[in-house]
């Protein structure tokens, strides 16, 4: 992995996630120049320090963007507008969630990816998908990539986000694009603890995800241009989770694919208690309590052992792909194994390890995310022709 900060993992993989999710190389190092010696402090330490100097050069790209669109040069904007998105957002992931402008800075994030879209990829809208839990009725904020063309029905993969991402971080994998080019439409979700969903309205995590799974087949079963036989799901990073979860009990989806096997992420806490293993972002005891909606690190550490794949990748009935980095220093790889020797019931199991010989090798493919998205793209592509056939 290209490690800009010597010896901070967490800094160094927000700067990959940012160089492999569309940002640029020189306004990359821009922003993190002024950052060097903070950076050899910690994670924790000059957070806010990285905001301001990756804002700094995002406000740099919004007022050119401006300019560039009073031009009627609207494809410029739209790219300018995506960059500055990109590195808000990334920024923002990094910050305290005690922090009292997170939410202002994350509101920037979507309102200047918003603008790109409008701008460059119209056919990918904001919508919202209603989702009742626990006697409360609210939304979860998606984008919807509609690849149905000449009023054929498409089908649909439904990407979940993990612990500390977004649905903003999705559209700038790229996947989406790469679906709508093999004719899969993509509704990427802010799942309960994460995104907008966590941020403004206050959407905690849970364990039982198919909850969440089962609005987001019931909007799409709604959607004219839907192939609502062929809905799939794939999540990432703690998503690696949430999908599996969800595609053992809700049987409406065609297909599920761990994309990082987090298939005991309780025992991933205990590990990290233990100073084991590497964190995915700054003040991470803050950040995994918030997600989860506790107060109290002793009622997250029993919470989160509830968060295991034993006895539930045995109801996947689907086709199930497992995408995982050899060199994962989050997930451990045995858990690729372990989900993998447990799915027995798949019609079609796949696991895949991206090596260090062929890049993809860290946490979801961050490092050579590209790689593993097309990878994904493909086989969903194959897995629904098979389908079909």
């Amino acid at each position: 992995m290209y490690e800009y900060f010597a010896g901070n993992y967490v800094w160094n993989l927000g700067v990959v996630a940012t160089l492999n999710s569309g940002g640029m190389i020189d306004e990359v190092d821009r922003a993190c120049r002024p950052l060097r010696e903070l950076a050899a402090q910690g994670s924790d330490v000059g957070t806010e320090q990285f905001m301001t100097a990756w804002r700094t050069v995002a406000d740099q790209l919004d007022a050119q963007a401006v300019d560039a669109e009073k031009d009627g040069h609207l494809r410029t904007a739209g790219q300018k507008y995506f960059r500055a998105s990109v590195y808000v957002s990334q920024a923002e992931r990094m910050q305290s969630a005690r922090s009292i402008t997170r939410n202002e800075e994350y509101q920037r994030s979507v309102d200047l990816l918003v603008k790109a879209l409008e701008l460059t990829d119209p056919k990918t809208t904001p919508v919202e998908i209603p989702y009742t839990a626990d006697g409360t009725t609210s939304s979860l904020p998606a984008y919807f990539t509609d690849a149905s063309t000449g009023g054929l029905k498409a089908p649909v993969l439904i990407m979940w986000n993990g612990l500390d991402s977004t649905k903003e971080m999705m559209v700038g994998s790229g996947i989406h694009t790469e679906l709508a080019a093999r004719g899969i439409s993509t509704l990427m979700v802010d799942c309960p603890g994460s995104g907008a969903a966590l941020r403004l309205r206050g959407l905690t995590a849970r364990v039982d995800t198919e909850v969440w799974a089962a609005a987001c087949v019931d909007w799409l079963e709604q959607r004219a241009g839907v192939r609502t036989d062929r809905i799939g799901l794939a999540g990432w990073s703690l998503g690696g989770y949430y999908a599996p979860r969800a595609a053992a009990f809700e049987k409406r989806l065609a297909l599920c694919v761990a994309w990082g096997a987090n298939h005991d992420w309780g025992a991933v806490q205990k590990r990290r208690l233990d100073r084991e293993g590497e964190n995915p972002v700054p003040h991470y005891w803050d950040h995994v309590m918030w997600v989860w909606g506790e107060t109290d690190l002793d009622m997250f550490i029993k919470k989160a052992e509830a968060v295991n794949l034993d006895g539930v990748v045995e109801h996947i009935t689907v086709p199930f792909l497992i995408a995982h980095g050899g060199n994962d220093r989050q997930i451990p790889l045995a858990y690729a194994h372990r989900s993998y020797e447990q799915a027995v019931n798949s019609p079609k199991r796949e696991l895949r390890i991206f090596t260090p010989e062929e890049g993809a090798t860290e946490h979801i493919g961050l490092d050579h995310l590209p790689h593993v998205a097309t990878f994904i793209a493909d086989w969903v592509t194959d897995t629904f022709t098979e389908l079909d056939a």
